[in-house]
């Protein structure tokens, strides 16, 4: 990172966004990270101001898929320091995800200081809202122009960031999922534990028919059988039922999510343990049938944790029938939010400060 070069925006446009009107990805910020892999190594390492990069059509990527990518996200602090949440978790994920593609791991504490870097320079476009932050994209793509059916020899690390508010429309009613009893995600032995393309563009189609039948989610099932819950297209899932809290174990095809792990160890902190076990969607259903289910809610980056008020399967609603959010629920929400902003002690050192020069950390006037 010593021959890291910085190239400035001649302008930045933060003054064209509304931050009280913020989506879940339409805006990103003024610079990126960039560095390319070539001859066995990484770098020089630049931040250039964000915009098209050229991408031959021939690059393998395009036509293999051979690409990783991981999300986190920065806060503004409730004391005025800035704070990324979990990122060696992040890193370690990523790092994973390249294993399984072929791809080069970019060593840890590169990426680190690529987020220090990036988050520093654009701290202005961190929101200043409950419920918002500056979520934080690395991609990694095979940057090789051939056709031959193998891993690349080059490649291109990109880091972009975005202000972003809430993920779903209206989190505090709870979102309604569709149980996915046709389609398959990911099958044993496949992606399913990595970030990558593949996965999200499996997902497209039947997300986009759910959605259109009402839904906001689609709910996975194991891709062998279809008879044993995995996980929600953009978050982990957990069911509390009978005084049990119960979520799908880590057997390669699901996403190990940061946000997943981090609700278990506040569970583990609070003397309730998690069950990781599979669990069978008819296992679920005749639980709510019997009023069992008291609470159901995912965990993930861009979702936070986010209360489910009812599932549909095989065309039987499932609804929660106490309180949603439940309270076990909200304090989970609570907690990491409050860990993440600095209004909560952070116990096990999850925070990553980034130093913001003083006479800087303050809010900007953004256009309205």
């Amino acid at each position: 990172m010593s021959q890291l070069s910085v190239t400035r925006a001649a302008q930045s446009r933060i003054h064209l966004v509304d931050f009280d009107k913020l989506g879940f990805g339409p805006v990103f910020s003024d610079h990126m990270f960039c560095m390319d892999y070539a001859d066995g190594a990484w770098g020089p390492p630049a931040v250039v101001p964000y915009g098209p990069v050229p991408i031959a059509p021939g690059v393998a990527s395009l036509h293999y898929g051979q690409m990783v990518f991981d999300g986190l996200k920065a806060f503004w602090g409730a004391d005025g320091n800035v704070r990324v949440f979990r990122p060696e978790a992040n890193a370690r994920r990523l790092e994973d995800s390249c294993a399984r593609l072929c791809i080069p791991p970019m060593p840890r504490e590169m990426f680190m200081e690529a987020i220090r870097q990036l988050v520093a320079l654009d701290h202005a476009w961190i929101p200043r809202q409950p419920g918002q932050s500056l979520y934080i994209r690395p991609l990694i793509i095979g940057a090789e122009e051939h056709l031959d059916v193998r891993p690349s020899s080059r490649y291109r690390f990109f880091m972009i960031t975005a202000p972003v508010g809430s993920y779903f429309k209206n989190t505090a009613a709870g979102v309604s999922l569709h149980v996915e009893h046709e389609y398959t995600r990911a099958a044993p032995g496949g992606l399913g534990f990595a970030k990558t393309a593949a996965n999200y563009a499996a997902a497209l189609f039947p997300t986009t028919k759910s959605r259109r039948e009402g839904a906001d989610q689609v709910l996975w099932l194991d891709g062998a059988e279809h008879r044993f819950v995995e996980e929600v297209g953009a978050m982990n899932i957990f069911f509390k039922i009978g005084g049990q809290v119960l979520t799908p174990p880590l057997e390669g095809t699901i996403l190990p999510g940061v946000t997943r792990d981090s609700v278990i160890t506040l569970l583990a902190d609070k003397e309730l343990a998690v069950q990781q076990r599979r669990l069978a969607i008819d296992e679920v259903v005749q639980a709510f049938r019997e009023g069992k289910v008291e609470e159901v809610f995912g965990a993930g980056t861009a979702a936070v944790v986010s209360p489910v008020r009812q599932m549909t399967y095989r065309g039987e609603t499932l609804a929660i029938r106490g309180t949603v959010p439940g309270p076990l629920t909200s304090a989970l929400y609570d907690e990491i939010t409050g860990i993440q902003s600095g209004r909560l002690p952070d116990r096990h050192g999850w925070n990553m400060l980034v130093p913001v020069p003083a006479q800087q950390a303050r809010p900007l006037s953004r256009a309205r």
